[in-house]
């Protein structure tokens, strides 16, 4: 799909569908003196009285030429704010082009602060138009579609700047959408590797694999005992962003689990195939690292992905089975399913060997979070208060949201066991708080840092937002607009004073 951006009014572009957003407070469009001035009007005034309660469209007469035009209003999506309602709205004229047969689509923006509308239409765009239909003979065809955002105010460079930033990180969430659509025999701990191989090369960036005779030699065990069960053996992957001077360093640590069975503890087979998914907090770092390398912020990033498939067979790990972690905390394995937790302590101690100053790890972690927060909220918690605000605030920035839930101190009781040192699960109740617990014992003294369970909002049984059905990349664009806003967090002070404390 092709996206350029011009300064030309309306009247003045050759397009084959018109698209007009209207809001309350924000006029986003400039038609004045065009032959639709008048239509706008009208239709805007019937949303208002909800005479009209889904978006306009219709096509003009012979003075305007073969054209169409659809008319949206923020007041069709109360739930979400303008910047999300703009997404939704351009994501459904690309779709409707897609179904019309129409070929270019024109987007008008008017607002004096249009650069960051700009970015949002861009994102509308690109994720609306993307489409899982590799294994389908019938394609939808949206690389035929040519998008013009028309922007009649505002300074070009800016405008261009916003462009490129949410083309570079929706093209990045949309290739972590195909890497957690792919079936699970094919999208393999290996796969996930060879992915971070061709990331490294395009967006300069360093990169370490261990396989499974590294991971054995350096006794990271958590892998180790997950991937037991599979013909696919795990990976630890670390790709590293290195800025200029930078005191700051991030490091994401990605679930990346790409089939979970369940293992011994197998899973009903209800929707099992979901699980190809349980590496969406993979993606999202590998693919946040892709466009962090193309943006280049001011802060050093680290991208780790422990990696491996979760099976049950003569091989694999036995509920009961105790292993120490890389840490030395001896675990024993109560239930083979959760399992996301035991990998995760590999990829916490190599975030603090690459001396990391603030951690947060991502994972497609329990059920009991999804159950208290449903589909559509991720849950987050952590030992850094300021850091789970920055989370929360950058997610709150890209249309994905957090809510906090609390580490109980008291519930770490909850995970003693007779025979080591954690059990690996806490029992039937607050499931997502004893998980955070379990991480936490994990994380590197001193250091700040905040967990991410996306196990929510992960995949969408049906078309949402401007995703269709399937997986959202949920994360990254949290990830990416938390490191370009680093510095101004000021989250560096934190840890300073933290570590003096």
């Amino acid at each position: 799909m092709k996206i350029q951006l011009v300064y030309d009014r309306p009247s003045q572009i050759s397009t084959d569908l018109l698209v007009v957003i209207l809001d309350s407070k924000i006029k986003l469009h400039d038609l004045t003196g065009n032959l639709l001035e008048e239509t706008v009007r009208r239709v805007g005034r019937d949303l208002n009285e909800k005479r009209l309660k889904k978006e306009y469209f219709t096509s003009l007469d012979s003075r305007v030429g073969d054209q169409h035009v659809v008319i949206f209003s923020t007041i069709l999506e109360p739930s979400y704010n303008v910047w999300e309602s703009l997404k939704i709205f351009v994501a459904r004229s690309i779709r409707m082009a897609r179904d019309h047969g129409i070929s270019r689509v024109c987007v008008v923006l008017n607002t004096e602060e249009a650069a960051p509308f700009i970015g949002k239409a861009v994102e509308g765009a690109i994720l609306g138009a993307y489409t899982f239909d590799r294994y389908k003979t019938e394609k939808a065809e949206f690389h035929k579609v040519e998008v013009t955002i028309a922007a009649l105010k505002s300074h070009d460079q800016q405008n261009r700047h916003y462009l490129q930033r949410y083309t570079a990180v929706s093209d990045a969430v949309n290739e972590a959408r195909d890497m957690i659509n792919e079936p699970g025999s094919v999208a393999t701990p290996e796969y996930l590797a060879e992915a971070a191989r061709k990331i490294a090369k395009e967006s300069d960036l360093d990169l370490k694999v261990w396989d499974e005779k590294k991971l054995q030699k350096e006794g990271y065990n958590g892998l180790l005992q997950v991937g037991r069960g599979s013909s696919h053996p795990p990976r630890l992957i670390r790709l590293a962003y290195r800025a200029r001077k930078a005191k700051a360093h991030l490091a994401f640590v990605g679930k990346g689990v790409t089939f979970d069975s369940g293992g011994i503890s197998l899973k009903p087979a209800e929707k099992m195939f979901e699980m190809k998914g349980d590496m969406s907090g993979g993606a999202a770092v590998l693919y946040a690292l892709k466009a962090i390398g193309k943006l280049k912020p001011a802060v050093n990033v680290t991208g780790i992905v422990p990696t491996a498939e979760n099976f049950p067979d003569a091989n694999a790990q036995r509920p009961g089975d105790i292993f120490y972690a890389k840490n030395g905390k001896s675990i024993m394995v109560d239930n083979t399913d959760a399992e996301g937790r035991l990998i995760l302590t590999d990829g916490l101690y190599l975030a603090g060997q690459e001396e990391a100053t603030h951690i947060l790890d991502i994972a497609t972690l329990t059920g009991a979070c999804v159950r208290a927060l449903g589909l559509s909220v991720a849950g987050i918690m952590g030992n850094a208060p300021k850091l789970i605000q920055a989370v929360i605030r950058s997610g709150q920035n890209q249309g994905e949201l957090f809510w906090e839930l609390p580490l109980p101190a008291e519930y770490k009781d909850l995970l003693k066991t007779p025979y080591a040192d954690l059990n690996n699960i806490g029992g039937p109740v607050a499931g997502a708080l004893t998980a955070g617990l379990f991480l936490q014992e994990f994380v590197p003294e001193g250091t700040p840092w905040a967990h991410l369970d996306i196990a929510g909002p992960f995949i969408r049984e049906k078309e949402w937002k401007y995703f269709e059905a399937g997986a959202i990349g949920f994360g990254l664009k949290t990830l990416v607009d938390l490191a370009q806003r680093f510095n101004e967090y000021q989250l560096m002070e934190t840890a300073i004073a933290r570590s003096l404390s």
